[in-house]
């Protein structure tokens, strides 16, 4: 068994973790990117990681070398590091969960992940991912929610998952969680297929607003906005030059917004709702477990 290895034991409000991982789970580096971007706003700070040895095959993953002067002066091996991250005026503290997606022991990482949650007390875990879809650039993202708590699904208007087949380290964290009694939810960024290399700030942009919404954490999204916009610019002016991707793209938009028009938006929770759901469905399970 592999324990992480801790730096400092940080005193958090009713934190809440959030994961996400560079590899197959991460279409453009989004959700790796949402959490770097959160971390750094946040101004959180590392307090433990795990050892990359049991976790790695480095002929995969490789270290990389630091150079100064034309000296090697330090290897940096892969890392997964658990940041702290302190909200006053919020509900929640967060503790962040960044690094690769490992290439072993995959049981053993996700039970590392878990003891750090339910030693700081969490109350929830939330994973973020990022995956390549059918949708056009130049429409709003749909930012996708799956549990496996029943209650938490109808509470936050979220989906159980469908999906059978291949997953990735998020899927079996998730899986983890369920196994320890941890409440969970999984947040999914669509990138648009054929513009899939990093950075992707539209997905950024729209996972860092979900999560917010769901969390009541309150950020200035002014930054992301603008950038998200200066992206769909810069598509758009690529797909203007190539004929074939422009009748792709059109045809894409067609499909989105023909089911886009059969929604009906006043079904769709606020995020005031959202977020006080996600409350009750807490102190629910902290008074669960008063009892």
């Amino acid at each position: 068994m592999t324990n992480p290895i801790w730096d400092d034991r940080p005193t958090l409000r009713r934190p809440v973790l959030v994961a996400g991982f560079r590899g197959w789970n991460d279409a453009a580096n989004a959700a790796s990117d949402t959490l770097a971007w959160l971390s750094t706003r946040l101004g959180a700070r590392p307090f433990a990681h795990l050892d990359p040895q049991p976790f790695y095959d480095f002929q995969s993953t490789r270290p990389t070398v630091v150079l100064q002067r034309g000296v090697a002066t330090q290897i940096v091996w892969p890392v997964n590091e658990f940041l702290a991250a302190r909200a006053p005026g919020t509900p929640h503290d967060f503790v962040f969960v960044q690094g690769s997606e490992p290439n072993l022991r995959w049981r053993e990482f996700c039970a590392a992940i878990v003891r750090v949650a339910e030693t700081l007390n969490a109350e929830l875990v939330v994973t973020l991912g990022a995956l390549l879809a059918d949708t056009p650039h130049t429409r709003p993202l749909t930012i996708t929610g799956t549990a496996t708590d029943p209650d938490l699904i109808s509470r936050l208007g979220l989906e159980r998952s469908r999906y059978e087949g291949p997953t990735g380290i998020v899927g079996v964290l998730h899986d983890a969680c369920r196994r320890a009694g941890l409440a969970s939810a999984s947040l999914w960024a669509p990138v648009p297929h054929y513009v899939a290399s990093p950075p992707n700030p539209a997905a950024i942009r729209e996972l860092v607003a979900r999560l917010t919404t769901l969390t009541g954490l309150h950020v200035d999204l002014t930054e992301l906005d603008l950038a998200a916009q200066g992206w769909r610019d810069r598509v758009s002016a690529a797909v203007a030059g190539d004929p074939e991707t422009q009748t792709y793209v059109h045809e894409l938009e067609t499909r989105f917004d023909t089911v886009a028009d059969g929604r009906d938006a006043d079904e769709l929770p606020s995020g005031e709702d959202l977020a006080a759901e996600l409350e009750r469905y807490l102190r629910d399970r902290r008074d669960q477990r008063d009892d």
